[in-house]
């Protein structure tokens, strides 16, 4: 009987994705929490009947597992200090650092066209 293998391409992918969707305010979480538990089922069933399984996509698989943990770790700190920087009134703060960037951006773009 040939062995199965478990593919963690997809939790790979997932995982990587939602590390940089992490910059989106923790939004990440989305992507990579799913992958968490697509890898940890994907084990679930491997630890059932170990000798159907491929012992190397195993290792694969529990790697791209602890991926999926760590980033999914990461972007619900990232979460969690969003909702708590916009609940006490991080929103104002934010909003006045990017008029600033736009003012120094238009004042560039005129000094530019003035060249």
């Amino acid at each position: 009987m040939e062995q199965q293998k478990l593919n963690p391409a997809i939790v790979y992918v997932l995982s990587i994705i939602g590390l940089l969707c992490c910059c989106f305010g923790g939004l990440g979480i989305l992507l990579s929490a799913p992958a968490f538990f697509v890898a940890q089922s994907g084990l679930k069933k491997a630890s059932l009947s170990p000798d159907d399984y491929d012992p190397a996509s195993v290792k694969a698989m529990s790697t791209a597992k602890i991926l999926a943990l760590v980033v999914t770790i990461i972007c619900g700190i990232t979460l969690i200090y969003n909702i708590y920087d916009l609940s006490t009134g991080g929103l104002e703060d934010r909003m006045l650092i990017f008029e600033e960037f736009m003012k120094g951006y238009e004042q560039g773009v005129q000094d530019a066209a003035a060249e």
